[in-house]
């Protein structure tokens, strides 16, 4: 892992062509995402970076908690990696220095891609996704809470492994004399028992990562409007526990033979997923328990990991990565509402979302519900 740094303000701003509009490659409630090289590690070569910046007063004490988290979460697997900071002259943000993950977020490729992911490559996404939780869920002396657990806050990196990103509202527990935060989080995946700061816990975590799964199996967005239930939870669920689980399957990808091990496989998925939803708080499982359930459902189907994204999948990275730097030049965005960046993209170093960033082209009109 290489070591964090801390760079100067001035070599960043220079680096980022004094935060070009040009250089955004996205955007949260908090702050803007550039892309730029620096020299990192003890090598002091130049690599690809993604750099956070906050873009108003509440967005810098939400990076300076990203940045205490990440930086005790170093060294835990699954997590993006913090490479540094920028301690900022008087009258300036504080900066971020990640690694850049180029293969957009998880909910790109559910919803965007032309090309929905197979099975056992959905299957291996999740237990990513499950280990990395595990790993802050266990983490000593304090346990890491991550509080937004969304398919837009999953990364791919170059190996096309996913990362949890986006520490802004995560909080280690238990803080020696400080009082507990509000309850905050994204609609549609936000626990509906984390209703006060007390509730606050991993099983809240477990929620938003069993409605994950959910969309990962379904293809189905978290809140769909036009669909009655609107929730995932609430037209899955029922589904599931009525031994209907293949009607729940993407019908975008061939469903797995009846009665065979892919099927029951992904059945398997669907009922941890049940699980961690459950409206019966002390009955969610741990992320432990997810994690083996997941890896178990990827052994009983003999399903292997790949190394990394396949040829198609690359070449589709690198067109929407070009397509998306010429709409930034030539289009305005859509308007849309969100509920701490509900699901409209993807997080840091993919798709924009809306605040107050530098951009080509006007910006998006946002309504946050919660903080």
């Amino acid at each position: 892992m290489p070591i964090m740094k801390e760079f100067s303000y001035e070599e960043i701003e220079a680096a980022t062509g004094g935060f070009a509009a040009k250089n955004v490659v996205g955007k949260g409630s908090h702050g803007c995402v550039y892309r730029t090289r620096l020299r990192v590690g003890t090598g002091r070569r130049a690599v690809t970076v993604a750099v956070k910046r906050a873009s108003h007063p509440q967005g810098e004490a939400k990076l300076a908690n990203e940045i205490a988290v990440l930086a005790a979460a170093r060294h835990l697997p699954g997590v993006v990696t913090l490479l540094g900071v920028a301690a900022p002259p008087p009258g300036k943000p504080p900066l971020l220095v990640m690694e850049l993950m180029p293969n957009g977020s998880l909910h790109d490729l559910l919803h965007r891609s032309p090309r929905p992911p197979p099975w056992p490559r959905r299957v291996e996404l999740a237990l990513d996704v499950a280990r990395a939780l595990r790993a802050l869920h266990g983490a000593a002396p304090r346990v890491i809470i991550h509080r937004d657990v969304k398919t837009a806050n999953v990364l791919l990196a170059r190996d096309g492994r996913a990362r949890l990103a986006d520490f802004s509202l995560a909080v280690r527990v238990p803080a020696s004399g400080a009082p507990a935060p509000p309850p905050a989080g994204t609609m549609g995946y936000l626990d509906p028992s984390y209703t006060e700061p007390g509730r606050l816990g991993p099983e809240s975590d477990v929620f938003s990562f069993g409605v994950v799964l959910l969309e990962i199996v379904s293809g189905r967005k978290v809140m769909d409007m036009n669909a009655s239930p609107s929730s995932i939870v609430a037209w899955a669920v029922p589904l599931i526990r009525a031994g209907l689980a293949r009607q729940v399957f993407d019908g975008r990808v061939a469903a797995p033979p009846p009665g065979g091990v892919a099927e029951a496989a992904i059945a398997r998925v669907l009922a941890v997923a049940a699980r961690c939803v459950s409206g019966n708080v002390e009955g969610r499982p741990t992320m432990s328990e997810v994690a083996s359930e997941l890896r178990g459902a990827l052994e009983s189907a003999g399903w292997h990991r790949r190394r990394g994204m396949d040829a198609v999948e690359r070449v589709y990275r690198r067109v929407v990565s070009w397509g998306t730097r010429v709409r930034a030049k030539t289009t305005t965005r859509r308007s849309k509402v969100e509920c701490t960046e509900l699901s409209s993209g993807s997080s840091e170093g993919s798709s924009s979302r809306a605040d107050s960033c530098p951009t080509p082209s006007s910006r998006s009109n946002s309504i946050r519900l919660t903080t």
